[in-house]
C-alpha cells in the first residue's frame, strides 16, 4: 500500500515538473519600427485609435489557427504578450501614426488646435493556417471629433498573406495584413479629411458607403 502511494505521489510530481517544463513563447503583432513606412507627407489632423472589436474566438491569450476549412486550435504554449484586441489597437495605432505623420492621443486630453481624426475598427476574421497563409477580414469607419454633421466614412477590407515557417513567421504575416490595412486607412483618411464627400479608397471591397 505504502509503495502504491509512493508510486502516485511521484508520478504526481513528475507530471507537475513536466507542466513546468513546457515552454511558453510570446508574441507580438507590433512590428519593429524598422520595418514603418515612413510618411508622404505628415497629416495635418491627429488621430484617436479606439479599441479594437474582435471576434470572441480570437478574444483570448492564445494564438488560435485554423485547421483546414473546419477546425479550430487554441494554442496553449502559444500566447500573445497581451490581451489580443489590445495587440491589434496597438499594432494598428503604430502603423498610422508613421504612415501618416501624426499621434495617436488616444486617453490624452484633445487638443484644440488641430483637428482630431477618431478610427474605429472591427475585425470580422483574422484565420491563419501555419506555413500557408492568414487571411484578415475587417470593416472600418473614420469620423472627425466635433462635426456638426456627423458624418462617418464607413469601410471594408480582405486582407490574405502567405506565412511562412512555423508560428513566428505566422505571426509575421499577420503583421503584414495588418500593415496592409493600416496603408488602405491612410488613403481612406487622406481622402476624407480633404473632402467628406470622398468615398472609400476604390482598393476596398463592396459593402462600403460615405454616411450622413
Amino acid at each position: 500500500m505504502h509503495a502504491l502511494f509512493r508510486m502516485g505521489s511521484l508520478a504526481f510530481f513528475l507530471g507537475l515538473a513536466a507542466c513546468a517544463s513546457t515552454p511558453v513563447h510570446y508574441y507580438t503583432m507590433l512590428a519593429p519600427s524598422a520595418y514603418a513606412t515612413s510618411p508622404q507627407s505628415p497629416a495635418d489632423f491627429l488621430i484617436d485609435v479606439l479599441p479594437v472589436g474582435v471576434p470572441s474566438y480570437l478574444d483570448q491569450a492564445q494564438l488560435v489557427v485554423r485547421q483546414g476549412t473546419t477546425g479550430v486550435t487554441v494554442l496553449d504554449g502559444e500566447r500573445w504578450a497581451s490581451p489580443f484586441g489590445d495587440e491589434l489597437r496597438n499594432a494598428l495605432s503604430a502603423e498610422l501614426t508613421q504612415r501618416l505623420g501624426t499621434q495617436d492621443i488616444g486617453g490624452l486630453p484633445r487638443p484644440s488646435d488641430k483637428p482630431l481624426l477618431r478610427i474605429k475598427l472591427q475585425v470580422r476574421r483574422f484565420d491563419a493556417w501555419p506555413g500557408e497563409r492568414v487571411q484578415l477580414e475587417a470593416a472600418w469607419s473614420l469620423s472627425f471629433a466635433g462635426d456638426p454633421a456627423d458624418s462617418r466614412l464607413s469601410c471594408y477590407g480582405h486582407f490574405d498573406e502567405p506565412a511562412n515557417g512555423g508560428y513566428a513567421g505566422m505571426v509575421k504575416a499577420q503583421q503584414h495584413a495588418i500593415a496592409e490595412l493600416a496603408a488602405r486607412i491612410d488613403i481612406d483618411a487622406r481622402r476624407w479629411a480633404r473632402s467628406h464627400d470622398m468615398a472609400c479608397y476604390p482598393g476596398s471591397d463592396a459593402g462600403h458607403e460615405a454616411q450622413r
